[in-house]
């Protein structure tokens, strides 16, 4: 089904099990829902029930597959806010014309404007409500992604992490002074506050690269992702917020790059296995403008050129990054 929709131009995004849909749910808001109604954990009618207990899923398509013994289930699924169903089996238009369908009638993406997107690999940038937020100022810019990541903190941890060489009390008047920058460019009840520690509100609920990333990384580590799906993965990943030097930013860095350095050596690994040697090239030359020194990155870079017969071969031997001048 994934590879028959993905054909159609859609991007589609697949889990084994139920309990892993909801958490994909919690960082990755879809157009809509395709679930079977008999699966390990829970059923579809369950997972059904669970989606739509969030009030921002109450409105989502959510589409079931049915057998015919599983008609009874499908009727039961539609009282419960199940939009429509698919008998099984079914062929490859049946289900991409049951998909286009449903979302026209769903009117495709009439739900996005009201969201919150928060990019923070490769670029720097909030979306809300359909348009790029216009920060006050840039520290305001980090506070929120500051407080992205770390959840609930005290005006103290926030001060401390964004200008770690200020004393106590400049620290704490240059948070305040950013604080209130930060609600004029979003909203005032954008930061709640209670006890003097500080998060973000709920009712923001951003979707979150850094976290979808993270989930997705998370599946690959349990080889659940097979090597395109890796490699959109990959695609994912880029500095975090390029241009922030702070402390705290160098940490999620650090823990980002040590994600992509272990995706990248799996789809490796696979593509080598698949015979794929180009492709094992191209991931282990990506691993090594993250992490030049890595030897094993080196002699895999060398193998899988001498594979497919590049003389470039030589210079992975020779350790030469031919790439970085190709860059310059």
């Amino acid at each position: 089904m994934s590879v028959i929709l993905a054909r159609a131009g859609h991007e589609v995004r697949t889990s084994s099990h139920p309990v892993e849909a909801l958490d994909l749910l919690q960082v990755f808001t879809p157009e809509l829902i395709i679930s079977d109604v008999v699966m390990p954990y829970m059923t579809g009618l369950e997972f059904l029930e669970e989606v739509r207990k969030h009030e921002r899923f109450s409105a989502l398509p959510f589409m079931l597959l049915s057998s015919h013994a599983e008609r009874g289930d499908v009727r039961r699924g539609m009282n419960l806010g199940a939009d429509d169903y698919l008998p099984k089996p079914f062929t490859p238009q049946d289900l991409t014309t049951a998909v286009d369908a449903r979302m026209r009638r769903a009117g495709l993406g009439q739900q996005v404007g009201s969201s919150m997107e928060a990019k923070g690999l490769g670029t720097a940038q909030v979306i809300w409500k359909g348009q790029p937020v216009q920060w006050v100022s840039r520290k305001a810019l980090e506070l929120f992604f500051y407080l992205l990541e770390h959840k609930d903190v005290s005006s103290w941890e926030a001060a401390e992490a964004l200008w770690p060489e200020k004393d106590e009390a400049r620290a704490s008047s240059l948070f305040h002074t950013t604080l209130h920058r930060l609600r004029k460019s979003l909203d005032n009840e954008a930061v709640s506050s209670s006890n003097r520690r500080y998060a973000l509100s709920a009712d923001l609920n951003p979707e979150y690269d850094v976290q979808r990333f993270e989930l997705l990384a998370g599946q690959a580590d349990q080889n659940r992702l097979g090597l395109e799906e890796l490699r959109e993965l990959v695609s994912l990943y880029g500095q975090f917020l390029p241009g922030v030097d702070s402390p705290w930013v160098d940490e999620v860095r650090n823990r980002l790059e040590q994600k992509v350095l272990s995706i990248l050596s799996l789809a490796a690994k696979l593509a080598t296995e698949a015979g794929r040697a180009k492709d094992a090239a191209q991931f282990y030359q990506r691993s090594l403008s993250i992490d030049p020194l890595s030897e094993a990155d080196w002699d895999g870079l060398a193998r899988a050129l001498d594979n497919v017969g590049d003389p470039r071969a030589r210079l992975a031997v020779r350790r030469e990054a031919w790439w970085m001048s190709e860059l310059d």
